[in-house]
Formats: C-alpha cells, structure tokens, sequence
C-alpha cells in the first residue's frame, strides 16, 4: 500500500519576507525581495517557507515509482551563498529557447543558479516561471 512521504524540506508557518530580511549579504537580500515580489506577481500566489531557506509558492503532488507519494512546492527560489537558486519543478529541458536569452545562468535538472540579478531580464524569467508551472500542472495534480 502506498504511504505519504514526508521530506525534511517540507512547508512551515515562518514569514518569507522576514527570512529574507535576515540575509546580511546585501545585494543577494535586494535580490531575493526582488525574487519575492516577482514570484507573487508572476504566480498569483502566497510565499510560504519549505524547510529553513526555500521560499516556495504552490503545491504539486508527486508519486515515486513505489507508489509512495509526497507534496511539494511547484516553483519558488532560496538565497545561497553563491547568488539566488531557482526551482522550476518539471525542470528545465524544453526551456533552451527562454535560457538563451535569460542573461548569466548555469542549470540543473530543476534548478538555475544566478550570481545577481543584475544582467537578468526580468520579462524572460517571469516567462520562465510561468511556464514551468503550466508545464508541472500538465504532468502532476497541483494546487494552485
């Protein structure tokens, strides 16, 4: 029988906007308030927390190969040392197109690492959330 699979990085009640506050790196504090408001335009959505440093938005449901399933957020982003990391949850394969005029980036299989916003440009990234949530939607039960 399939159980519910509860992650370490899981959603919780701190404030977003305070956690961000608390970041003594300065322009990757500018950044990630930046990120928050772009998020919450861009998604519709409320910030909510996952675990101690993902600041997430939505939730999809995911299922593992064992039936085991778990929920998730379906896109959001985390201040790390090196500069913001974004999630855009189904990943990033088809997404060439938006990545090559995005500005500085490397890739992961669902995450892009920025240094700054600096040389970013905002309309391609927004472009970027929105379709990765239209993408996660068509594969996963969301909720949002």
């Amino acid at each position: 029988m399939p159980k519910k699979v509860e992650l370490k990085t899981s959603k919780n009640v701190k404030n977003p906007r305070e956690y961000i506050e608390s970041i003594e790196k300065e322009e990757l504090k500018a950044d990630c308030l930046e990120l928050l408001d772009l998020f919450e335009k861009v998604t519709g959505m409320e910030a909510k927390m996952w675990g101690d440093s993902i600041v997430g938005f939505g939730e999809y449901k995911y299922y593992r190969s064992n039936g085991d399933e778990g929920d998730f957020m379906a896109t959001g982003f985390a201040p790390r040392s090196t500069g913001p990391t974004l999630y855009i949850m189904p990943g990033y394969s088809d997404y060439s197109h938006l990545l090559d005029k995005l500005g500085p980036h490397r890739l992961g299989k669902s995450c892009l690492y920025l240094r700054n916003l600096k040389k970013i440009d905002r309309d391609v990234l927004s472009e970027i959330i929105q379709t990765g949530l239209k993408d996660l939607k068509e594969k996963h039960e969301t909720n949002y």
